[in-house]
């Protein structure tokens, strides 16, 4: 794929195709600089990788030093570094420690967290010479990195979608970061996940194509295991929209995510064109049993953020339509910071016991 802006559009028509779910395709640095890093999250889908994965020199256990990442090291500069904030951290976060070396460069998954239903892993990419990660003079925002393969997230079952996106404190250093997230309308506190990487690509303007930044790849596995603290709720309440009668049929929240999952009276019917790309009906289809579902979530301190446009799947069953849609939150919101979750007007409080 050599321009940007078709692979930006299969990306986006992707996330949108209702026989494909988004799946997933960083780390954060130490502590010490305790400040949130700019993110530009990306979504890759499942059928949206590179190549197949291709033959690895393979080395998974824990990190070089032998010491597992502290979670709280690796999250806080990401999503969040007041006490109340580690404290979540510290409860439902776990480090990880395996990785892979190939070409020189290793790539080591340092810790997750996660509820019931969506989860967040944080990797480093590491120059075994000790050079300059990135191309001279360049940064994040002077590249479009691009990364091959499935990540991590392979053992999300179901219906799933989720985004990634690359971190970089110190531009003149031998490393550089990888966030993934994944939501799945099945629960994901267990498994094992099979990491698979390859080629890290990234745009060059002058040449107005992506080239080759480090050929490889790297193949790796971890079992997944952390800690759910969401709250629930909803159970048959209803609301009506764009001709539409939908029954709510659960809400999940958690500090670092919100999951609902809601029924629709009306099958959903797709064009099925088949020819690779969405149709403009199967987009209006779309909105109205996803998109156009407003989900609210309200601080205690009367911020309001809108998860509206959360990345979802559809499926049509029994002459009705099964919906779930929800996303990982750009911060760790502890649950006594939060006042309620509203679904297409119907308002629920959250308790935090």
């Amino acid at each position: 794929m050599s321009n940007l802006s078709e692979y930006k559009q299969s990306m986006e028509t992707l996330r949108f195709t209702p026989e494909q779910r988004a799946q997933l395709a960083a780390n954060a640095a130490r502590a010490a600089s305790r400040q949130t890093a700019r993110r530009t999250r990306r979504p890759f889908g499942r059928m949206a990788v590179i190549a197949a994965v291709m033959a690895v020199v393979l080395a998974v256990g824990s990190s070089a030093a032998g010491i597992l990442p502290v979670p709280a090291d690796v999250f806080a500069p990401l999503f969040g570094a007041t006490v109340a904030q580690t404290e979540v951290i510290d409860k439902i976060g776990h480090p990880i420690g395996a990785s892979a070396t190939d070409n020189g460069i290793t790539i080591s998954a340092d810790a997750i967290m996660g509820d019931e239903y969506n989860a967040v892993i944080v990797y480093t990419l590491t120059r075994e010479d000790g050079e300059r990660f990135l191309p001279e003079g360049q940064g994040l925002d002077e590249t479009f990195l691009m990364m091959g393969g499935f990540g991590g997230a392979g053992w999300a079952k179901g219906g799933t979608h989720g985004s990634a996106w690359f971190v970089d404190q110190d531009p003149e250093d031998n490393q550089i970061q990888y966030v993934e997230t994944a939501s799945s309308d099945v629960p994901l506190t267990r498994g094992t996940a099979k990491v698979k990487f390859e080629e890290l690509r990234y745009w060059d303007p002058e040449s107005e194509r992506d080239e080759l930044l480090y050929e490889g790849a790297w193949n790796f596995r971890f079992e997944v295991d952390y800690e759910d603290c969401s709250v629930r709720m909803g159970s048959g309440e209803t609301f009506t929209q764009d001709g539409l009668s939908f029954t709510i049929d659960s809400v999940s929240v958690s500090p670092i995510a919100v999951k609902v999952n809601y029924t629709a009276g009306t099958e959903v019917a797709w064009s099925n064109s088949g020819s690779g790309r969405q149709d403009p009906e199967d987009v209006r289809q779309s909105r109205r049993y996803l998109e156009n579902v407003e989900i609210l979530l309200t601080k205690t301190d009367g911020t309001v953020i809108d998860l509206s446009t959360s990345g979802g799947s559809l499926r049509p069953e029994n002459g009705a339509t099964v919906c779930s849609k929800g996303q990982v939150l750009e911060e760790i919101i502890p649950l006594e910071e939060l006042a309620s979750v509203s679904v297409g007007g119907v308002v629920y409080p959250i308790h935090a016991d």
